[in-house]
């Protein structure tokens, strides 16, 4: 607070004035004649000035002024944390952080509330997933599963919005699992004074920081599982981390040796799940001499187990996708990606083969009286609308779901080609395509979010007559101007920095391995010559010539929504005749780059799982984007979604009181309700209440009861790891928030000189108070004081 000192006795200034003046100079007078030095002189002389001052000073009648907290106006908030984290024993401690912030609250040592009464209305709270009033912390049992720190404080300041709220007391150790990036929001908030519980001594624990999963199209481990590990009071044991599936089998593990300081481990798990869709797998952390204690727990020497263990989703995606392969001719690339693609899962070839070109109709007329394709002659009678079709290209269809799929060719409509995740072109020219098509083609990749790919060939690219069209806009490469280079038949396949770092565009796990197979590559002979590059696109992978002339040869970039791919390569087939090894080398490359050109195709209806970082219950909003025939926005259609939990049965350590790990086998039924904000938006919410995995499906039906799609997303939950991540009080982030609200930080054994010093301290509704400082008895007995030290030093030094 501001204090101010005031004079109510200015009618003696004057007279104070010149009393000091004169004492001022019969001071001097009589210490000029004095027989001593004059450092002593002046010394004594300043002694009897100061005395005379202080007399002369209570004349004047000067108040001691400042404002203080009206006692009973204000209102102050205890606010305890009431989650499992506080059931950790510090090094060395006879009790847990909660028995004794316990002890704190309502035993002897609560003895700094009394003098807080006497001021503030008191209001007690206390807090772990949620915000419970209390009566007087009896209530406290340390059992809640999540730190809501900042739901807590947000709450708190929505509760008293206009109240005089002087302030909260916080105790908690300042670990919040609902502040993902450890910023809070201090708008609104009172001055907050954060106690500390808990000491910053290491604790003798492992804990799993951070578990990050990254997807590729790599197809040997399309899925990297990393996690961050951190082993105090390990430093130099063995690590050991296992990956478990949810029937308790062990698929992977790996050990490192803990270093020194609390660095973190980092371990890597490369893995291929053995089907599509959702997968959930656990990790689970321990020292390698104390693998049993997951069976014995309470024979561990960690503080806790259950930070030493996380439940992982995996998603692959549900197939098949499919890709429509539209070539010119029949060709032996089109015969070794077929054989790629048999046999996978998740991507499904629709061919469509030009067999003969479109003939001009004066051509047909060969014999007197005939009007029809001479290649279809000797099959009948024709009838005329048969004829009208033999001026057009013969066109094999290949693996179609029914006798209509392409019964037209290629697609002449929106809802026709967006069926498709994908597109291929293979020694197609543009003439093929009516100008309608090669807009639809370019909107399906921009609009519609699809892939497309063209490979090289006689009639591909600049061959092709694709410049200065609506497919030619949208390739990575420019067609226009090219350069006229000479035919090199020894061109030699190389990965550039940027394929380096696609795992997609890499066969071997290694990169001396891939060295070596890039090394053995058989010379390729065709190459469709490009002008330049476009800006923003990627060269994956180039060809060298003899001369040391190197030559884009896969390009891909982002057009859109979509993807698109070019290969200017137009005999990678003989990649697959070398040897055995090498054809199957050539089958993985078309698996790898055909699921690139597939990933983050949308669907008409896609479903994500999202997950609120600032909920302590890891609520989870479920969105659904629906989508029409064309993909634009679908309104009007219902949303059923079911929730199940995904059984566990990996030795888990993370259950927590109401229920066991995946114990739950009830579905939980919701709808999703449109979104006010984005057309074709469905949201609803789920909040977990047990630890584990969880599956949700939406079933989308439009407004005639048609169903438009399904769709699935997995997520885990487990608020019990994410309380015990740190076991070391957050002080960074305490003592920020004291900051930022104008507090400041207290420790536990400050309390009481805290408690006393708050009522001075800024408050809503304050009142002044004053002291006439005359009537202290330290200024009469300080006046008192200089006259008597200043007669001892004249008497000693002989000045008198």
């Amino acid at each position: 607070m501001f204090a101010a000192l005031l004079i109510s006795g200015r009618d003696w200034l004057w007279p104070a004035c010149i009393f000091l003046a004169l004492a001022v100079g019969v001071l001097a007078w009589s210490y000029r004649r004095a027989r001593a030095n004059a450092w002593w002189r002046g010394l004594c002389l300043s002694l009897k000035l100061l005395g005379l001052l202080l007399l002369a000073a209570c004349l004047l009648e000067p108040l001691w002024s400042s404002q203080r907290a009206r006692p009973g106006a204000n209102l102050l908030v205890l606010l305890a944390d009431n989650s499992q984290s506080m059931q950790v024993r510090d090094p060395g401690a006879a009790q847990t952080r909660g028995e004794f912030l316990r002890g704190l609250l309502t035993g002897e040592a609560a003895r700094w509330v009394g003098p807080l009464e006497e001021t503030f209305q008191l209001r007690r709270y206390y807090f772990d997933a949620r915000l419970q009033a209390a009566r007087d912390f009896s209530e406290l049992t340390f059992g809640g599963r999540a730190s809501g720190i900042g739901a807590a404080l947000r709450d708190m300041a929505d509760r008293y919005r206009g109240q005089p709220l002087a302030g909260i007391l916080l105790f908690t150790d300042g670990n919040a699992t609902d502040l993902a990036a450890g910023k809070l929001q201090t708008a609104g908030l009172p001055p907050v004074y954060p106690v500390v519980i808990g000491r910053a001594d290491a604790i003798r624990d492992i804990a799993l920081q951070q578990v990050h999963v990254d997807q590729t199209a790599f197809e040997d481990a399309p899925v990297n599982v990393r996690a961050d590990v951190v082993a105090n009071g390990y430093a130099g044991r063995g690590i050991v981390a296992q990956l478990f599936d949810t029937a308790g089998r062990k698929l992977q593990e790996q050990s490192q040796r803990a270093p020194r300081g609390g660095q973190p481990l980092v371990f890597r798990f490369q893995l291929k799940p053995d089907r599509p869709g959702l997968s959930f797998y656990r990790l689970r952390v321990s020292a390698a001499d104390e693998l049993d204690q997951f069976e014995q727990p309470q024979k561990s020497a960690e503080a806790t187990l259950i930070n030493n263990s996380r439940l992982v989703a995996v998603d692959r995606g549900r197939g098949p996708h499919r890709i429509l392969y539209v070539a010119g001719r029949p060709t032996w690339e089109f015969k070794f990606l077929n054989r790629a693609l048999e046999g996978d899962d998740q991507v499904q070839l629709v061919a469509l083969l030009r067999i003969a070109n479109r003939e001009p109709k004066f051509v047909f007329r060969g014999r007197p009286g005939e009007s029809s394709n001479p290649l279809f002659r000797g099959f009948g009678n024709q009838s005329p609308e048969e004829v009208e079709r033999y001026d057009q290209p013969v066109l094999e269809r290949l693996q179609t779901r029914d006798a209509s799929e392409l019964a037209g060719g290629f697609p002449k409509t929106a809802e026709e080609l967006y069926a498709y995740q994908a597109v291929v072109l293979d020694h197609l020219d543009a003439g093929f395509f009516t100008a309608d098509q090669m807009t639809l083609v370019q909107k399906f990749v921009s609009e519609r979010g699809g892939g497309f790919l063209m490979l090289g060939g006689a009639e591909s690219f600049r061959e092709g007559d694709y410049d200065r069209t609506p497919i030619g806009d949208l390739l990575p490469v420019y067609l226009d101007h090219v350069p006229s280079v000479s035919v090199s038949t020894n061109l030699r396949f190389a990965l550039t920095r940027e394929g380096w770092l696609q795992p997609w565009a890499r066969l071997r796990q290694t990169e001396a391995e891939e060295r070596q197979r890039l090394e053995q590559m058989p010379a390729f002979m065709v190459l469709n010559h490009v002008r330049d590059v476009k800006p923003g696109a990627s060269t994956i992978a180039t060809v060298r010539d003899e001369r040391g002339h190197d030559y884009p040869a896969l390009v891909v970039q982002r057009f859109g929504n979509g993807r698109v791919g070019a290969l200017m390569l137009g005999d990678l087939w003989r990649w697959g005749f070398h040897d055995e090894a090498m054809h199957r080398d050539l089958a993985k490359a078309w698996r790898q780059l055909f699921r690139w050109l597939v990933t983050d195709v949308p669907s008409r209806a896609d479903l994500q799982a999202e997950r609120n970082s600032e909920d302590p219950n890891q609520a989870v909003s479920l969105e659904v984007r629906v989508r029409d025939k064309k993909f634009q926005p679908l309104d009007n259609a219902s949303v059923a979604l079911t929730v199940e939990a995904v059984p566990d049965r990996s030795g888990s350590t993370n259950a927590v009181p109401g229920g066991a790990v995946g114990a739950s086998t009830n579905a939980v039924r919701l709808i999703a309700e449109p979104s006010s904000s984005e057309p074709g938006l469905y949201q609803a919410s789920y909040i977990p209440r047990e630890t584990g995995g969880y599956v949700a499906q939406a079933i989308v039906t439009d407004a005639d009861g048609a169903e438009v799609g399904r769709a699935q997303a997995g997520w885990t939950a487990d608020p019990a790891a994410e309380e015990f991540r740190s076991l070391t009080p957050n002080r960074a982030f305490l003592e920020r928030i004291a900051r930022q609200t104008g507090g400041r930080l207290v420790e536990a054994d400050g309390l009481e000189a805290f408690a006393a010093s708050l009522p001075n301290r800024r408050a809503p509704i304050t009142e002044s108070w004053s002291v006439p400082l005359w009537h202290q008895p330290g200024v009469f007995l300080l006046a008192l004081g200089c006259f008597i030290a200043e007669w001892g030093l004249r008497r000693a030094k002989g000045l008198a």
